[in-house]
């Protein structure tokens, strides 16, 4: 199922597949938007719940939109808010990739955490993380806060549940999903015509169900058909958390569902093995803080695999973390002065390792388009997982 395709926006083309890295905050942590331009990134995806509380819709509103206020010359994306219901609602670490075969439970929480989100029929209630004072959220309220931060691509407003959750509560929640992806549809053509003078942001639905392939397979008919307001879905997003083992099947359930010109893109995941299984099942774009966040603790890709470069046996290393790679850090600075910087818990670590990184998954998507177009994909994917290896620590991302 795997291709390649091209998509517009008023900020110009993304060709794909492609990596789009996260800006959370109209910013990719420790790293210049101009930095991530030079890297290659075609795109920013950026958080609107993050940004609705800080610095708050209506001043990049009045700034001319997220990609001017960040001085970013490209396509840009903004999730719905929704993942934050399941991380703020439930606790669990920021990670989608989970684990089935684990306890089923309808009102699941982390350990030693506080629940601070409710989900009602209506939308949800949240404590802000930043001084505890209440919000709402509803398809409504996404829709009027994406469009004020302008991106390009936008995700209709879900709820995202947790591989944790019984059958019973996935089957309830995506009806909610459902019913509240009319309410975007409805709410984005007024806003596009009330705001007519502003470029046109693009909808994207977003399919959940879990693992569970009935309930994908309908999520994925349904919003692919769906149409409200005389308008659909320009695109569909593939949500929720995901069984790591079972991550190809569940995105070929929805794709053999949806239409087949319009792009998909998978929200949250970014481990280098995970992007081939999405490319050949069909994602056109992905999106995730992986890359930067390892990086901020030191961890690097390379071609062979993943290591900490602030650890001892690098201390002596004056070569770069990646000898093929080329990417500012490689070409200009080592292994050994990066493990000073960490061990000397130098800001620059975060900068040259996030460089790196991102620089890293956004060349090794960009590898897998040219391969496909030229039809060397599955020697590409045999080659480098044949040697990518994890040495630091944990058997996978």
């Amino acid at each position: 199922m795997a291709r390649v395709g091209t998509i517009s926006t008023p900020h110009g083309e993304i060709q794909t597949p492609t990596f789009i890295p996260v800006g959370t905050k109209a910013t990719v942590k420790s790293v210049l938007p101009e930095a991530m331009r030079e890297l290659g990134s075609q795109a920013i995806l950026a958080n609107a719940y993050h940004l609705y509380l800080q610095p708050g819709p209506d001043i990049l509103d009045e700034a001319g939109g997220v990609a001017k206020f960040m001085n970013w010359n490209g396509p840009t994306v903004t999730d719905s808010g929704g993942f934050q219901v399941l991380s703020l609602g439930v606790g669990f670490k920021k990670v989608l990739a989970m684990n089935a075969d684990t306890f089923r439970a309808d009102d699941v929480i982390a350990d030693n955490k506080e629940r601070l989100a409710h989900v009602d029929d209506e939308g949800v209630t949240f404590k802000s993380h930043l001084d505890g004072s209440m919000h709402r959220f509803t398809p409504e309220i996404s829709m009027q806060i994406q469009h004020k931060i302008g991106a390009d691509i936008m995700f209709a407003f879900d709820e995202c549940t947790t591989l944790h959750n019984t059958r019973g509560y996935q089957k309830k929640a995506l009806a909610r999903t459902h019913a509240w992806a009319i309410r975007c549809l409805d709410e984005h053509k007024r806003l596009t015509e009330l705001r007519h003078n502003k470029p046109y942001q693009a909808l994207f639905g977003v399919i959940q169900g879990a693992q569970y392939e009935d309930l994908r397979r309908q999520a994925a008919q349904e919003l692919g058909a769906m149409e409200s307001s005389g308008i659909q879905f320009d695109g569909f997003g593939i949500g929720g958390a995901l069984d790591k083992d079972s991550l190809g099947t569940i995105v070929k359930w929805v794709n053999e569902e949806l239409p087949v010109n319009k792009p998909k893109h998978l929200l949250g995941i970014g481990a280098p093995e995970d992007l081939f299984v999405g490319v050949e099942n069909g994602i056109d774009t992905f999106d995730c803080v992986l890359a930067s966040r390892i990086a901020r603790t030191s961890a690097v890709y390379t071609m062979q695999g993943r290591f900490n470069v602030s650890n001892g046996p690098h201390r002596r290393e004056f070569i770069p973390i990646d000898e093929n790679c080329d990417c500012y850090t490689c070409q200009n600075y080592t292994r050994a002065y990066l493990n000073h910087l960490f061990r000397a818990k130098e800001m620059a670590a975060a900068t040259l390792a996030t460089i790196h990184n991102e620089r890293f998954i956004v060349r090794l998507v960009d590898q897998m388009r040219a391969a496909l177009m030229d039809g060397t994909f599955q020697e590409l994917k045999k080659e480098f997982l044949g040697r990518y290896q994890h040495k630091s620590g944990q058997a996978t991302d």
